[in-house]
C-alpha cells in the first residue's frame, strides 16, 4: 500500500545548509577503500556497458544489489562507492552500472537520459540470465532513479525484488527551472560543462572508431548551451528522437508515472533538496501500490551527512545497506515467470 513516511534523518548543527549537505560528498569525502572487477555487457546495437562489481561473488539464489549513477556521474561517484563499500561490508554483493561514455568513451553517439531504460533493462535481463530466481535490488540515485522508476512503470518485468530511488528529478520541466535560479546555477554550470566535455571526448573517440557516429555528435549544435533547457533541446532531443526539450520533458518525468508502479520501491527525497522544489515531490495519491516515499525535510542533493566534521556519518548509505538486507531471502516475483 502506497504511503509517505517521514525519515528519520537530521542534519547536524554544523551541517544544516543543502547546499553544505550536496556539497560535502564531492568536495570533502575521503573515497572509501573498495575492492571491485569489471564486466564488459555487449549490447544489442553493439555498444557496450561497463559493469563494476564489489564485495563476494555472486552466488546461485543470494541476494545482489544494482547501483545505478546520476547525471555525469559514474560508479567512481562518491555516493556509488560508499554504498558498494557499505554492501561489501555487509558481505552483500553489488555492481554499479556505468551508463554509456560514463566512466569510458563508447562506441555509439548515444549516452542516457532520465527515460532510458534499454540499457537498464538489457543489465536487469542480462543478471536474470546468471541467476533466475535470487533476490535481486536496484537503487538509483538523481537522474539513475528517474531512469529507475521510468522502468518499473513502463517495463517492469518481474526481474526485481525491490527498489530504491533517491533524489529523484520527478518533474524534469520544474528542475530545470529551478536549476536556473539562485545558488542551484553553481551545479547547473558544474554539470553542463561535464556534460559538454565529456560529449567533445567521446566525439574524437568516434571520430576513430565510428566516424559516421561522430558525425551524429558533430551535428550538434553546442554553441551557447548555458541551460538545461538548451541542452536538452539542442543534444538530447536530436540524439533520441524528441521534438524539442519540452517534449523530453514530458514523456520523461517519472512524477505522472508513479502511479503505475506495483514492484515494492522505497523513494528518499529532501525537501530542501536544491536540484528541485517541494512542487515535484508527490502526494499519497500520486504513488503507485508499490511505492513508499520517505520524505525529509532536510538532506540537500544526496547528502544526507550527519556526525561531525572529523567522523561524518552518511546515513544515506546505512539506509540503502539496510533496506537491502531486508529483501536477503525474499525470491523473485513469480511475474518474472
Amino acid at each position: 500500500m502506497a504511503e509517505i513516511v517521514e525519515a528519520p534523518f537530521r542534519a547536524p548543527w554544523w551541517l544544516r545548509s543543502p547546499h553544505l549537505q550536496t556539497l560535502w560528498g564531492p568536495l570533502w569525502r575521503r573515497a572509501d577503500d573498495l575492492t571491485r572487477r569489471r564486466e564488459t555487457l555487449t549490447l544489442a546495437d553493439g555498444d557496450h556497458l561497463l559493469l563494476d562489481w564489489a564485495g563476494p561473488a555472486p552466488a546461485p539464489g543470494v541476494l545482489r544489489v544494482v547501483l545505478l549513477h546520476g547525471l555525469s556521474g559514474n560508479s567512481d561517484s562518491h555516493y556509488v562507492r560508499g554504498t558498494q563499500a557499505r554492501l561489501a561490508a555487509a558481505g552483500i554483493a553489488s555492481v554499479a552500472i556505468n551508463s554509456r561514455g560514463a566512466a569510458a568513451p563508447n562506441d555509439t553517439a548515444l549516452s542516457y537520459h532520465a527515460g532510458e531504460i534499454d540499457d537498464l533493462d538489457a543489465v536487469f535481463r542480462h543478471l536474470r540470465a546468471a541467476d533466475s530466481r535470487g533476490p535481486l535490488v536496484a537503487m538509483g540515485v538523481s537522474l539513475g532513479g528517474s531512469r529507475l522508476l521510468n522502468w518499473l512503470a513502463r517495463a517492469d518485468s518481474g526481474a526485481l525484488s525491490a527498489a530504491v530511488a533517491v533524489c529523484s528529478p520527478l518533474g524534469l520541466a520544474t528542475c530545470a527551472d529551478r536549476m536556473d535560479r539562485g545558488l542551484s546555477r553553481i551545479y547547473r554550470r558544474h554539470l553542463i560543462g561535464e556534460l559538454l566535455a565529456n560529449l567533445r571526448r567521446q566525439q574524437r573517440h568516434l571520430e576513430t572508431v565510428a566516424p559516421d557516429q561522430a558525425r551524429r555528435l558533430a551535428a550538434l549544435d553546442l554553441d551557447g548551451i548555458r541551460s538545461f533547457w538548451q541542452f536538452d533541446g539542442q543534444v538530447i532531443a536530436p540524439l533520441y528522437g524528441f521534438r524539442d526539450a519540452a517534449h523530453y520533458y514530458a514523456e520523461c518525468s517519472a512524477g505522472p508515472r508513479l502511479p503505475a508502479i506495483r514492484t515494492p520501491t522505497l523513494m528518499i527525497q529532501a525537501e530542501d533538496d536544491p536540484f528541485m522544489t517541494p512542487a515535484v515531490l508527490p502526494g499519497q495519491g500520486d504513488l503507485g501500490p508499490g511505492v513508499t516515499l520517505e520524505l525529509s525535510r532536510q538532506g540537500g542533493h544526496v547528502g544526507f551527512v550527519r556526525g561531525t566534521p572529523g567522523q561524518p556519518e552518511y546515513w544515506l548509505e546505512q539506509r540503502l545497506a539496510a533496506f537491502a538486507a531486508g529483501f536477503a531471502t525474499v525470491p523473485l516475483r513469480s511475474a518474472a515467470g
